[in-house]
């Protein structure tokens, strides 16, 4: 089913087929091979690229693409294998800075086609090697409001007095309080420019945003537990439940709209088709590490090293517990492993509800 249905790659609207072949893995590199969902290898020197960044010069034409430096040893190869690969197959000439050194990946050849196709290949290795870099960044709803973090504390203290003999139940899988938040979609910034640009797309986002909460703060209400697998006993990540007090789902539709924007931007890859609106309160992750943050919508979390807790007890005694009220004024790209004044997540930009 692979080949019948072979991963789809879009880039800048052009879809581009990756196809189901084995990997060359090497140290802490990796090597794919890719196709273009349209003519064949044969065909691509004649193919219709996006050609409006392909400049002619006195020596032929030249393409500047910009990457960031820590992709660059894909393009590269091991010992330099894809790079001439690519300079052979597409009869051009790749220029790459120096590894940590910003800056643009320069392609040049003699023919306009030629450069074209280069381009082609080089951003569809860029953008399938993205996806495998880990999320630096990602969009929240902060919750850490002094009446939250009390209830918070006062949960955290009844389950250790009342369900501390239960398996795997204890203080290290809880959350940090003053990072109580929802999670509404993880990004993967790979430098200053890109961090930029994000923050300035959800500042842009403001506009919808003041117009779904009329310009006001929304008030939510934090009351309640859920967990996601199908077997109490075992559970992982335990949720609390947010609402907006007046029954609206103006939160959900905030949240929609900025994951459509971010997904439209190619800064975030979407996973489900609504964002699933939970605070993480207890989870396995952070047994054996406290500054792992919960991913979200972003993908499962892997399963290595963890030890589920047997949740039945919790939640029968606090079910419906009301963790408190707050008013919520804005939305935060906040950053991985990391902390302000507050103790929450330091923030690289921030769209507001007023």
């Amino acid at each position: 089913m692979d080949v019948l249905r072979p991963a789809l790659i879009n880039i800048n609207g052009r879809i581009y087929r990756k196809n189901a072949v084995k990997e060359e893995r090497y140290e802490d590199e990796e090597e794919e091979a890719f196709s273009y969902s349209g003519p064949d290898r044969d065909q691509r020197m004649d193919e219709p690229c996006d050609a409006d960044n392909i400049e002619q010069t006195d020596k032929g034409f030249r393409c500047a693409i910009e990457v960031p430096s820590v992709l660059y040893k894909y393009i590269i190869g091991k010992k330099g294998e894809t790079r001439r690969r690519l300079e052979a197959e597409t009869k051009t000439t790749i220029s790459i800075p120096k590894p940590g050194v910003e800056g643009p990946i320069v392609i040049t050849g003699s023919q306009k086609a030629a450069v074209a196709s280069a381009v082609t290949r080089v951003e569809v290795l860029i953008e399938s090697f993205r996806r495998k870099q880990p999320f630096t960044h990602f969009l929240s709803f902060a919750l850490n409001h002094p009446q939250i973090q009390e209830g918070f504390k006062r949960f955290k203290e009844d389950v250790l007095d009342h369900c501390s003999q239960d398996m795997g139940v204890d203080a290290s899988i809880f959350q940090n309080q003053a990072k109580l938040h929802l999670t509404i979609g993880t990004l993967a910034l790979l430098n200053e420019q890109e961090v930029m640009r994000a923050s300035e797309l959800l500042t842009q986002c403001q506009d919808f945003i003041r117009d779904i909460t009329e310009g006001k703060p929304l008030a939510l209400e934090v009351k309640g537990l859920e967990y996601m697998n199908d077997d109490p006993s075992m559970v992982d990540v335990l949720y609390a439940k947010v609402c907006v007090q007046d029954g609206s789902d103006k939160l959900q539709q905030i949240a929609d709209r900025l994951v459509e924007c971010f997904v439209a931007a190619a800064l975030m890859v979407k996973e489900w088709d609504r964002v699933k609106l939970h605070a993480t309160v207890m989870n396995t992750l952070f047994r054996n590490d406290p500054s792992v943050e919960d991913k979200g919508g972003a993908g499962r979390p892997s399963m290595k090293d963890r030890e589920a807790f047997d949740a039945r007890n919790i939640l029968e005694r606090f079910k419906e517990f009301n963790f408190g009220k707050c008013q919520l004024d804005s939305v935060q790209l906040s950053q991985r492993f990391s902390s302000d004044c507050t103790g929450y997540y330091s923030s690289a930009g921030r769209a507001t509800f007023i």
